[in-house]
């Protein structure tokens, strides 16, 4: 019984069955009440309307008998009246109470009390109340046997009539004369009352039944089984079960219940695996981020550490931070965890301790307050950072900036380290005062462009931020000498930004050098080109020589000359005498020692110029030139001086070549010829001299251009031609090459990028 109470107590659907029924009874029975007492009511009144018609009926149907005193009709007709209509008694009473006419023959004449229920109601009063309304006049009782009767009194009024017949003796001054007094028996109508008010309970028990089990089985089916499927279903949430296939096919506010229930389920499930993922990736951050982290106590006990903590300390259970991490037996003077405690703030140190295997070890501490939903620090996190790798790598980046600078300052050439954008001196190592004369201290914070000719500032300035390298750079060093110098550009980074760095190369002496080669090579050339020069002088001498020989004998004879020969014969001497004039010039202007300069050149007419110094040469050796030159070249940037030196080298090594060729024993095929073919193909100016020599092996084709390499006899050539020639190509930004097929003879290419516009 118990449990069935408790039961109920914990069942929604049983109070609601129990709390719906308990009102259905209530308005149930409340209608029952109220029905079977108005029916009750609408039938005795409906009764005593009868009962009282029925009196009024009596009345009049006894009148006519009274007026007579007729007192035979008048009993005919009460007793007639009471048999028809069943009623228990009717009588008559006089003014003083006594029966004078009854259905009963018995009770005539019988006097009662007049005090009694039926008088009392008019004789409470004196004088005695002449008109009751009807519910006055009424009376319900119980027999001796316990059946209810019903009797309506009516009083009987003295009219004119009455007063003056003779039968009667009442004074005029009497309204009422007696009563008529109808009993009637309710013993039929309370069976039907009785049997009214039973079919009604069995109703209202029959309504309330079929409406009890009709709420039942709806809250049973509609709201019992799907709260238990929801309450089965939240129990699965609650450990953890999700994913289960909960439907109910309901379009009410319980199928919606069920569908978000569900739906929370799905969500919760979702929430949950992302929750379960953050966990674990937390976790997982927790014990594998690359860095020491431990939660401690306001006693510095060690709760929580990650793995990296437990691997390079080995710490014991219970065991405080300061022992674990340093091996003390009190906490550091200075700690941020405790400073954490007192002021609730993060705080930063720099830690060193010893790791469990006895090597030094250094730390970056970071503390961080852990507190609970009421505000108050329950634990610190402290998180470290091993940086004894870093420290280690501290102090060899110490002594290798210690060794680098001490390279840097003892590198044999100038070393700049300039702001990238305003090219100013940023640092510069002790070469610079051997080779320019300036200190350190002279130069630092000053632009790097005072070292060239303020002319040169801003195309310098542009070369040194997109070039790499700066070939022959004038540069003044501090007593305001010049220097040749090559540089060499990189761009770094620097505290600070980005710079560049130069490197310059003192080449003031190898220039010199190579002009004294050049100049040697030259003199060595003019002296190979003595014989061709010889001949080139020998025709107008002889040219002179017999006019004026014919002037001499003209005038030994004193014959005259006439004027048109005389005229003749000067203009001839006069040409050859400019011819002669123009070698001689063209030789010492060959010979003689310039400076460097870049200019606009052009190519065809430098050919041309060499061409006269050998061309005498090269007939009297019976080596037929060809020229293929491509009209209106382009110029190129080159020193006149120096690729006319290029050019005559070449030719006289291709006339040797072509000499060796036919000085052999066998006499070869083909004919003795040098070509020259100039072209112009995209950027580039192309030259070509070609020879009909004996060619040049594969074995030596790649050294030809060292220096002092060469492959005449000896006292026939030094060796510098060609690698003299290489190094003013290179000058000139140009390239050249050779290509050789063995008894065809040997091509040097030669190509040169055209000049800019400007």
């Amino acid at each position: 019984m118990l449990k069935l109470i408790k039961k109920f107590q914990k069942s929604l659907v049983a109070k609601l069955i129990v709390l719906v029924g308990l009102v259905l009874l209530i308005c149930l029975s409340g209608w029952a009440y109220f029905s079977i007492n108005y029916q009750k009511k609408k039938v005795m009144d409906s009764i005593i309307s009868d009962a009282d018609s029925l009196a009024n009926t009596i009345k009049l149907g006894t009148h006519y008998a009274m007026m007579h005193n007729l007192r035979d009709d008048i009993t005919s007709i009460i007793k007639k009246f009471a048999s028809e209509r069943k009623l228990e008694s009717l009588r008559i009473y006089n003014k003083e109470a006594q029966i004078k006419y009854s259905n009963i023959n018995s009770e005539v004449d019988q006097a009662t009390n007049i005090k009694a229920e039926a008088c009392n109601n008019c004789h409470q009063s004196d004088p005695p109340q002449t008109h009751l309304s009807l519910p006055q006049r009424t009376r319900i009782f119980f027999s001796p046997d316990g059946h209810r009767k019903l009797a309506i009194i009516s009083p009987i009024y003295s009219e004119p009539g009455c007063s003056s017949n003779m039968c009667h003796v009442h004074p005029p001054g009497k309204k009422v004369l007696g009563a008529l007094d109808v009993l009637v028996s309710l013993t039929e109508i309370d069976k039907e009352l009785a049997h009214f008010q039973k079919l009604m309970l069995a109703f209202g028990l029959s309504v309330f039944s079929i409406t009890a089990g009709i709420i039942f089985f709806f809250l049973h089916r509609f709201v019992k089984r799907p709260i238990n499927k929801m309450i089965a279903e939240t129990d699965l949430i609650a450990n953890g079960h999700y994913s289960s296939n909960f439907s109910i096919d309901q379009d009410d506010e319980i199928g919606r219940l069920t569908s978000a229930i569900s739906k929370m389920g799905e969500n919760i499930s979702e929430k949950q695996e992302e929750l379960n993922k953050q966990r674990d990736e937390y976790q997982s951050l927790f014990e594998l981020v690359p860095c020491i982290i431990t939660v401690q106590d306001r006693n510095y006990k060690l709760m929580r550490y990650n793995r990296d903590f437990y691997e390079k300390f080995n710490p014991k259970p219970g065991d405080y931070c300061y022992h674990a991490y340093k091996g003390r037996e009190l906490k550091c003077e200075i700690c941020p965890v405790e400073e954490t405690f007192e002021d609730g703030l993060p705080h930063f140190s720099e830690e060193r301790g010893v790791g469990k295997d006895g090597t030094p070890t250094h730390w970056i501490v970071r503390t961080s307050p852990i507190k609970n939903e009421q505000g108050e620090i329950v634990a610190a996190m402290e998180m470290s950072v091993d940086v004894t790798q870093r420290k280690l790598l501290e102090e060899e980046l110490k002594k290798s900036e210690k060794k680098y600078y001490a390279i840097f300052d003892n590198i044999p050439n100038p070393v700049f380290v300039l702001d990238m954008n305003t090219l100013e001196i940023l640092d510069c190592n002790h070469s610079v005062k051997a080779v320019y004369g300036f200190d350190k201290e002279e130069i630092i914070r000053s632009s790097f462009l005072n070292f060239f000719k303020k002319k040169d500032g801003e195309r310098v300035a542009s070369l040194l931020k997109t070039s790499t390298v700066i070939n022959r750079a004038q540069h003044i060093n501090k007593t305001g000498q010049t220097l040749f110098v090559n540089l060499r550009i990189s761009p770094s980074e620097y505290p600070g930004g980005r710079v560049l760095l130069v490197t310059t190369s003192d080449i003031t002496k190898r220039l010199e050098t190579e002009q004294q080669l050049i100049q040697a090579s030259k003199m060595a050339t003019l002296g190979e080109m003595a014989t061709g020069v010889a001949h080139e002088l020998n025709q107008p001498l002889s040219v002179i020589k017999t006019a004026s020989r014919f002037f001499m004998k003209k005038i030994k004879k004193k014959e005259k000359i006439e004027d048109e020969i005389f005229l003749t014969m000067s203009t001839e001497i006069d040409s050859y005498v400019d011819r002669a004039a123009k070698i001689i010039n063209h030789m010492r202007q060959f010979g003689r020692k310039s400076d460097i300069t870049l200019q606009k050149v052009q190519v065809n007419e430098t050919l041309q110029k060499a061409m006269e110094i050998l061309g005498q040469q090269l007939k009297v050796r019976g080596i037929d030139i060809e020229w293929d030159l491509e009209e209106h070249l382009p110029p190129i940037m080159a020193d006149p001086d120096r690729l006319e030196q290029v050019f005559i080298n070449l030719l006289i090594n291709a006339r040797d070549a072509v000499d060796e060729k036919w000085q052999s024993q066998d006499r070869p095929e083909g004919e003795k010829k040098i070509t020259f073919k100039t072209e112009s193909i995209g950027n580039e100016i192309v030259v070509a001299i070609k020879d009909t020599g004996p060619g040049i092996s594969d074995a030596i084709i790649d050294r030809i251009f060292e220096p002092f390499f060469t492959t005449k006899k000896v006292g026939q050539g030094t060796g510098l031609g060609l690698s003299i020639s290489y190094g003013i190509i290179q000058e000139c930004k140009g390239s050249l090459k050779a290509f050789s097929k063995k008894n065809e003879g040997t091509s040097f290419i030669m190509k040169f990028p055209v000049a800019d516009d400007t």
